[in-house]
C-alpha cells in the first residue's frame, strides 16, 4: 500500500471512531440500566411512555406539515427563479441563508414579541396558534437544506423546454409545477423533505420557549430526571437522523444521471 493511501486510511480511521466511538460508548451504557448485565430495559421503558409516543406522535405531525408548506413555498419560488428571473438567485440564496445566521432563540423571540396576544394577529392565544406559528418557525429553519434540494433537482432538468412543450399543450403555470416539474424533481424533494425531518426531531429551543410538547423537549425532560433512557433516547434519535441521511443516499442513487442545465 502506498504511503499516501495508507495515511488516508489512518486519517478516515481517526475521524471514524471520532463520531463512533460516543456513540457506542452511549449505547452499552444504555444497556447496564441492571446490575446484572445488559439488558434493554432502558428502551422498553421509553418506547412504553405515553409521553414518548405522544411528543413523536406530535413531532411527526408537526414535521410532515412543515414539509409540505416548505414544498409550497419552495418549488414555485424556485421555478420561477430558475425560468423567468436568474438575476434574483442571489438574492432568494442569500435569504434562504438567514436561518442558519440567526440563532433559533432569536427567532423565537421575535415571534413571541409579534404573535402575543396583544397583537394584531395573536397566534399564540389558542394552541392551534401555536402549532402553526411552529410548523413556520420549522419551515423557515428547514428553508437552507429544502431550497437547495429544489434547486439541485431544477438543475437536472430542462425546465425551459418542459415548460414550452407544456404551454403549447395547453397547461397553466399550477399544472405545469404539479404535473411536469414536481414528479422530475422528486428525488431532490424526498431529499428536501428528509432533511426537513431530521431538523424537526432534534429541535429544542423554538418548541421549549413556545411551550410544545416535541420530541427534542421529551428529551431534555427525561435528562434531567433519569440516567440511563436519556441514553436510550440519544442513541434513538441517532438513528432516526442517520436513517434519514441513509435515504438521502439511497434516492440519490435513483437520481436521473442527466447533463446540468444553466
Amino acid at each position: 500500500m502506498k504511503p499516501a493511501k495508507l495515511w488516508s486510511w489512518i486519517i478516515f480511521a481517526f475521524g471514524a471512531a471520532y463520531f463512533i466511538v460516543p456513540l457506542l460508548a452511549t449505547f452499552e451504557f444504555s444497556l447496564r440500566i441492571r446490575r446484572e448485565g445488559y439488558t434493554f430495559d432502558a428502551y422498553t421503558s421509553v418506547f412504553s411512555d405515553g409521553r414518548f409516543q405522544a411528543s413523536f406522535s406530535y413531532s411527526l405531525l408537526i414535521g410532515v406539515c412543515a414539509i409540505i408548506v416548505g414544498l409550497l413555498i419552495v418549488v414555485p419560488a424556485a421555478y420561477y427563479v430558475r425560468l423567468r428571473a436568474p438575476h434574483l438567485r442571489p438574492i432568494i440564496e442569500f435569504i434562504t441563508l438567514l436561518p442558519l445566521v440567526i440563532p433559533a432563540i432569536i427567532l423565537v423571540f421575535g415571534y413571541i414579541r409579534m404573535y402575543n396576544t396583544s397583537s394584531a394577529l395573536p397566534l399564540l392565544g389558542t394552541n392551534l396558534g401555536t402549532d402553526i406559528l411552529l410548523t413556520l418557525a420549522y419551515v423557515a429553519l428547514a428553508l437552507p437544506y429544502m431550497y437547495r434540494a429544489v434547486d439541485t433537482g431544477l438543475r437536472t432538468i430542462d425546465v425551459q423546454t418542459l415548460t414550452e412543450a407544456a404551454n403549447i399543450l395547453g397547461a397553466n403555470q399550477a399544472t405545469i409545477i404539479a404535473k411536469v416539474i414536481f414528479p422530475n424533481i422528486i428525488v431532490a424533494v424526498l431529499s428536501g423533505a428528509f432533511l426537513t425531518l431530521a431538523i424537526v426531531i432534534g429541535e429544542f429551543t423554538i418548541a421549549s420557549l413556545l411551550n410544545r410538547q416535541v420530541f427534542g423537549v421529551y428529551m431534555q425532560n427525561v435528562g434531567a430526571n433519569r440516567a440511563f433512557e436519556p441514553a436510550a433516547l440519544a442513541v434513538i434519535s441517532f438513528v432516526i437522523t442517520w436513517g434519514a441521511m441513509g435515504m438521502i443516499q439511497l434516492l440519490a442513487r435513483f437520481a436521473p444521471k442527466t447533463a446540468r442545465r444553466d
